[in-house]
Order: structure tokens, then sequence, then C-alpha cells
């Protein structure tokens, strides 16, 4: 009787150390539970505080690695077309992704998330149907967890991770984790986004601010592109910016400037309007915009010139109710983001800052056109009625003295000095011919008048009115044939000096003493080593025909000097 309770003791004790285990594995799943929710709340505590959009991303992909333990993960941007604009990886090695190429753009399972925006989990990526395998140096992945990020109902881009740490699969939890984090995600950019565009816009306008007061401070036409063409590219982060403007004869776009990737591929090319990206914007008067500009359809002229460039977005200068001044082009380098809506939309009002710019400068330059024709009718006035008439009065003292003179070298002297007085009045007559000039009437087709034109186109180009100086008697003494060169090497002079002088102040002159002389300097690059010289070889041409001379040179202090001179014919 009293053996009995001996035998049947073991038995609760048992139990109840199976009941200790079992309590104790449930306070470790809580525990780890706590843990885990307290990870996560810091995750999202974390991402949220982030206001700059790309430390976000980075942000978020490596709070997602850290959440499920995985021991890669990535971060994909949905973009044009359902390709991926931006992917940002992590737990690869930088050397790794240099020699795996290209980041991926939306194929395979990546592609299978963006297709069906629904969480994914896979033992083994490879037996899944839309799985073609990873390129060449790629680290090797099984296992995969992958969610999309929403904002505001439509999916931003996809969470990716891959390889669950200890060689497991991703379980509920992990896919439930990872899908309130791109919850909380999808607030986080949503507000960076926000952030980043009120930036940008505060940018915009402080860039319009200073181009509005360089305008006003008088700076020429081609300081002011300069400034536009820096303050777009600095602000969208633009690899490359271009402006070109129509030309008045062929309609096609020369390119005025260009800096940045490629630049010299770009600048002073002559583009049709059909065939070019630039083009593009150009004849529909809107922005244009493109994920590739190096395999953009729509360019099917011109070089080659695209190379290492991908993103690209181009909007015209001017509205087509006030006539298009230009073209604005900004690229960015091969595998950057694409230019989105929200960047894009404040570069048609910046372009429209352009062209006041442009229009402001061909204001002031018709101001300063009609000062100077009033200047001009002023000195000729004052040389009529002032300098020619003393002249005339102190010809006729000295003609009127000479019988008083007995000695005949003395009286040939005073002659001869009359002569000369004679010679003078007629010169001034010339000078006030040309300062009077009209755009009607017999003075308008002398040389005087035709220089005066090349000089007033030419200024269209450059962007401020070259300095013109003109001596002798030009109209009078210079043979067509001399004077139709005169002009011709004067216009291809200041046309190569707004080309490729990228000069801010140019000096030209003219003179008629005994042979004609046409020089004209700029303060600009000087001449290339190794440059096209087409355009200077035609100027030596025509003075070689005329019996002349032409040289160019680079001046010590900078900028270019051309010399062409030919003899006048004896009289």
């Amino acid at each position: 009787m009293a053996s009995a309770p001996e035998s049947s003791a073991p038995v609760p004790k048992l139990r109840l150390d199976e009941l200790l285990e079992e309590l104790q594995v449930r306070l470790d799943t809580a525990r780890g539970t706590r843990d885990r929710v307290h990870s996560l709340l810091e995750a999202v505590l974390a991402v949220g505080r982030d206001l700059e959009l790309a430390q976000a991303l980075q942000h978020i992909v490596e709070a997602a690695v850290t959440l499920v333990d995985a021991e890669y993960g990535a971060l994909g941007v949905i973009g044009e077309g359902q390709r991926l604009s931006q992917f940002i990886p992590v737990g690869i090695e930088d050397d790794r992704v240099k020699l795996i190429g290209d980041l991926p753009s939306g194929h395979g399972i990546l592609g299978e998330l963006i297709r069906h925006p629904e969480p994914l989990r896979l033992t083994r990526i490879s037996d899944h149907p839309s799985s073609y395998g990873f390129p060449s140096n790629h680290p090797p992945m099984n296992s995969f967890l992958g969610v999309p990020i929403r904002i505001r109902d439509k999916v931003f881009g996809n969470l990716y991770l891959t390889e669950k740490r200890g060689g497991g699969d991703f379980d509920e939890e992990d896919e439930s984790v990872l899908a309130t984090l791109a919850v909380a995600a999808g607030v986080a950019i949503d507000n960076a986004r926000l952030y980043d565009r009120a930036r940008q816009r505060q940018r915009w306008l402080e860039a319009s601010a200073e181009v509005t007061s360089t305008l006003l401070s008088g700076s020429p036409e081609q300081e002011v592109l300069d400034l536009l063409l820096s303050r777009a590219a600095e602000i969208a982060g633009a690899d490359l910016a271009v402006v070109a403007v129509p030309m008045p004869d062929t309609g096609e776009l020369e390119v005025r400037i260009a800096v940045g990737l490629g630049a010299e591929q770009h600048r002073g090319l002559v583009l049709s309007v059909e065939g070019s990206f630039m083009g593009a914007a150009f004849r529909t008067g809107g922005l244009v915009v493109s994920p590739d500009v190096q395999k953009d359809p729509r360019i099917t002229a011109g070089p080659p010139r695209w190379q290492g460039l991908g993103p690209a977005v181009a909007v015209p200068v001017g509205t087509a109710e006030r006539g298009i001044r230009g073209v604005l082009l900004l690229a960015r380098a091969a595998g950057a983001p694409l230019f989105e809506e929200g960047e894009s939309g404040p570069l048609l009002g910046f372009a429209g800052q352009a062209a006041v710019a442009m229009e402001l400068a061909e204001r002031r330059l018709d101001s300063e056109q009609v000062a100077l024709l009033k200047e001009r009718d002023r000195i000729a006035r004052d040389l009529h009625d002032l300098a020619i008439q003393r002249l005339f009065a102190t010809g006729m003292t000295l003609q009127g003295a000479t019988r008083f003179i007995d000695h005949p070298e003395a009286t040939d002297r005073v002659l001869r000095a009359i002569d000369d007085l004679d010679e003078t009045a007629k010169t001034i007559r010339a000078t006030i011919f040309g300062l009077r000039l009209r755009e009607s009437g017999p003075a308008a087709s002398g040389l005087r008048a035709r220089l005066v034109d090349v000089v007033d186109r030419a200024a269209r180009s450059l962007g401020f009115t070259p300095a013109l100086r003109m001596t002798g008697l030009l109209d009078a003494t210079v043979p067509a044939e001399i004077a139709d060169a005169a002009v011709a090497v004067l216009e291809e002079a200041l046309s190569n000096a707004a080309r490729h002088a990228r000069a801010h102040a140019v000096d030209a002159s003219v003179a008629a003493e005994g042979d004609v002389t046409v020089t004209v300097t700029d303060d600009g690059v000087g001449l290339p080593e190794g440059g096209r010289r087409s355009g200077l070889t035609n100027l030596a041409d025509r003075a070689t025909a005329l019996g002349g001379t032409f040289t160019a040179r680079t001046r010590p202090e900078g900028g270019t000097e051309l010399v062409w001179r030919v003899p006048l014919p004896e009289s």
C-alpha cells in the first residue's frame, strides 16, 4: 500500500518540465515578437525623418534588410513604360556592382512584381516561370520576398529582399513586417518628394530673380544665356546643357552654347528642325522628354553625339504666339533618373524667362541703335556747321594772303596748305555722308552703309554690338570689287566670332588709306589648335585674288586678331 505513490511520482515532474520548456519557448517568441515590433517602429520613425529623397530610399532598403534578416535588398523605382528608372541595392559591394554592369530595368522576377503589384514569396527564384537567371558576376540568390510601395494608390516602386540569413525561407511574419514598412515608406517617400519639389521651386525662383537682376544691370545677351544655362543645369542635375537658336535665313537651329558631358560635339552644330530632338521641341512648341536620348526615334539627322547620355528634356524658349527664340536641352548621364513631370514643368517657366531675356536684349539693342543714330546726326551737324565752315574760312584767308607773299617758296607752301584743306573738307564731307545713313536713298548702297548693316546683323548673333571704326574715303575711293570683298570679309569674320570665339567684345575697323584694311579683334578663346580653318582660308583666298594679304593670330592678351589688306588701284 505504501509503495504505489512512489511508482507514480516521476510523471508529474516530467510533465512540469515540458510545461516549463513550452512556456520558455512562448516567452522567447513573445520577446522576439516584441523586439521585432520595436525594431519595426524604430525603422518607421527612422525613414519618416528623412526629407532628402535619395537618403530616404537608401534608408528604406537598409531598414528592410535588417527587419527580415536578409542578405541582400534593393528598392526599384518604376518609371516610364513600366521600367525601373532607379535601382538602389544593399548588400553587394561596389566593386561587384561594377562587374555586374548595367542595373536591372525590370525584367524577370523584378518585372513580375511590376506587372502584378502584390507581395511575392519564393523558396527558390529559379523555380518561378518568369525567372531567366542572373548576369555574370552576380552573387547566388535563392529565397525571395518582394512587396510593392504605394503612394496614394499609385505604385511608386518595389522592395526586393533575397537570401534569408541562415538558409531558411521568408515566412508570413516577414511578409507582414515588410508590408508594414512599405506603407510607412510610401508616406516617407511622398513627404520627401513634396519637400524636394518645394525646394526645387524655391531654387527656380531664386534663379529667375538672379536672371532678372542680370538683365536690369544691362548685361549682354550672351552673358544672360550663359547664366540661364548654368542655373538650369545645376538645378535639374543635368550633365549636359545646350541652347540652340533659329537661323534667320534657313530656319535651322544653330547651337550657340553647350556645356557639360560631350559639349564639344554639340557646340557650333547646325541642326535641321526635322530629325533632331531639339527640333521636335521647336516644331511642337512644347516640352519633349526622352528616357534614353541615345535611342530616341525622333533623332534621325546630325552626327553621333549622345554617347554616355540617357534621360533628356528639351523645352522651347518662347511661345508660338510671340515667337520661339530658341530651344533649351538638358540631359543626364546614362543610368541617371528620368526627368519627372514634377521637375520638368518648372523648365517651361524658366525657359519663358530666357525668352524675356532675349526680347529685352533685342529691345535694348534697338534703343542703342536709335541713340547711335541720334549721336551720328549730332556729330554730322557739328562737323558741317563748325568744322567745314572754319576750314573754308581758313582756306579763303590763306588764298587772300598769297598776294602779300613775295617769296615764291612761301607761296607754294601756302597753296599746298590750301589744297590740304580742300582734301580735309572732302574727307569730312564723306564722313558726314556716312554718319547720315538711312535705310533708303543713295547713301544706303555705299560701302559705309553696307559695313554698318553687317555689324547690325552680327549683333543679333553675338548678343552685343561690335565696335566699328571707318576711316578714309570709303564710298569715294574704293572700287566695287574691293568693296564687295571687304563686306564679305567683315561678315565672315564677325560670323566666326559669334560661332567660335565665345567673346564678350569685338572690335572692327575698315580703313581706306593707300590700301583697304579690314581688322577684326576679339577677347575670346583664340584660334584652336588643329581647328577648322575653312572660313579663314576663304578670307585668305579673297585677299590673294586682289593682290593682298591676310593674317590670323592669337593675341598675347587673349582672343584673335584678323587683318585683311588689299591695295587700292592707282588713280
